[in-house]
């Protein structure tokens, strides 16, 4: 038996029926002609072969008494993979636009807690040679990062490769049924254990604190810094949410995006910011206009210390200015550089404080009763909004990844939308790409291909407006000169 952490338990205590907590992939495989496999059955292969690998398959919620705690994550037993394998017929004709309403429906659908928090939907009837499976997982599971190490652990980076099926585990054939007297031992022990670090930390955090406060108007960095923490705009996209959902997938050369950020002195993180405040202007601009004061994002922060691959969540969210106020597209990048900079700055001195774990007794019934509350009372549509929306860039595999011998052409990420939070923008790079899932409650947004055709279009004013590569360069410049030759 494992506690939750506080962190993790946060996400079950949030959830409702409109705002369920799950993250979730889109992966996407090329299919060659004469393929003649049952791809349903190829992935409930490919899942049954990798049960040992990783606990999440088998872990179950053991619930505290009256809920007065987090919960703690018991062995489960054996899977029953014909309720976490599925079957998905998309409509005819089969394309995209099919496949992301699937994929929307599937996501807006909370999971069953009695079973291990885990589904993979396997889509058929899609043209054009393709086939996909869309795998969603508690946030109380995993974060981007995990979910990153558990692809590398279920797909091969080799053609034709299977992963060696590890050695089966003597375990129950039955979920573990912790008693009471354990389970709220293990929640006591659990809050003593962090009490006494919250305690042994809280002189660094009054260091910390102290050290920011004396210097707020100091150093070059202050500035943007201050850009980060003002109340962003109103806009369509702050309103209290519904259950229902829209996605819409969108991929672009990496290798565009990283020439952008070279011809900036940027980050590539700073592209990805720079893209999608792009694709708000647009998008805004014909939805009441642009407001005047800059959009803000939430942005997702890993604290993982390098190597680190457990699956649970250890992230922050910090704020950083999108700059949506400057229409030069350049002068925006650099504006989002100098404040994203600011704020990982900041967040990398306070890393060694900041907690993924906190006592959790009381707090499911206050988190839980809170977030009822906020969601019935629309306080989300009225109060200005800390942030507009959700951008989150997870670093995927940089290779081709295989599944039951087929190459994965696309891997879109998806995540959590919240009341006042109607839109996230989940960004994965992957095998040459960066790979984007918009993810939308309808209220917010009602049709996010709107979006997606608008990040297209800030991508190509990007490209636009930087120097050519050398090699282009050189092209232009034989050609202006035999030009003047001619003339």
């Amino acid at each position: 038996m494992k506690s939750l952490s506080g962190l993790d338990g946060g996400f079950l205590s949030l959830e409702t029926r409109e705002t369920p907590m799950h993250v979730g992939s889109l992966h996407l495989f090329e299919v060659p002609t004469g393929y003649r496999r049952d791809f349903y059955a190829e992935v409930r292969r490919l899942i049954n072969d990798s049960l040992d690998i990783a606990p999440l398959y088998r872990r179950r919620l053991a619930e505290m008494p009256l809920h007065f705690a987090n919960p703690a994550w018991a062995d489960g037993g054996e899977v029953d993979l014909d309720r976490h394998v599925l079957r998905v017929k998309v409509p005819k004709p089969g394309t995209l636009l099919q496949l992301e309403r699937c994929v929307a429906r599937i996501h807006a659908e909370v999971m069953d807690r009695r079973l291990p928090l885990w589904e993979v939907h396997v889509f058929e009837g899609l043209k054009g040679g393709q086939a996909a499976f869309y795998m969603k997982v508690h946030h109380a599971v995993l974060d981007g990062a995990a979910g990153v190490a558990l692809a590398h652990a279920l797909f091969s980076a080799v053609p034709g490769a299977a992963k060696p099926a590890p050695a089966r585990r003597a375990g129950p054939a039955r979920a573990e049924r912790p008693g009471i007297v354990s389970l709220a031992g293990a929640a006591l022990r659990h809050d003593a254990a962090q009490y006494v670090k919250l305690v042994r930390h809280l002189p660094d955090v009054v260091r910390l604190l102290v050290g920011m406060l004396r210097s707020p108007g100091e150093g070059e960095g202050a500035a943007p810094l201050r850009q980060n923490f003002a109340f962003g705009p109103k806009t369509p996209l702050n309103v209290s949410i519904g259950a229902e959902r829209g996605f819409a997938a969108v991929s672009i050369p990496l290798d565009e995006a990283k020439r952008i950020a070279a011809s900036q002195e940027a980050k590539l993180n700073d592209v990805v910011l720079a893209l999608c405040s792009g694709a708000l202007r647009r998008y805004l601009s014909h939805r009441g206009g642009i407001p005047k004061k800059p959009l803000i994002a939430a942005m997702p922060i890993s604290l993982r210390e390098a190597g680190n691959t457990e699956f649970t969540t250890q992230a922050t969210l910090s704020l950083v200015s999108l700059a949506t106020h400057i229409a030069d597209p350049l002068r925006r990048l650099r504006a989002i550089r100098d404040a994203a900079g600011a704020m990982k700055s900041a967040a990398r001195r306070a890393r060694s404080v900041i907690p993924t774990d906190f006592p959790s007794i009381g707090v499911p019934w206050l988190v839980g009763g809170l977030a009822a509350l906020y969601g019935r009372s629309r306080l989300a549509g009225a109060i200005p909004p800390i942030a507009n929306l959700v951008i989150s860039n997870v670093p995927g595999p940089p290779v081709t990844l295989y599944a039951a011998g087929l190459p994965m052409r696309a891997y879109w990420p998806l995540s959590i939308v919240e009341h006042g939070l109607g839109l996230n923008i989940t960004v994965m790079s992957y095998a040459g790409s960066l790979d984007f899932g918009i993810v939308a409650a309808r209220s917010a947004v009602s049709d996010p291909r709107k979006l997606a055709q608008a990040l297209r279009e800030a991508h190509a004013e990007l490209l636009e407006r930087i120097a050519p590569p050398p090699a282009e360069k050189h092209e232009r410049v034989v050609n202006r000169k035999k030009a003047a030759t001619r003339r």
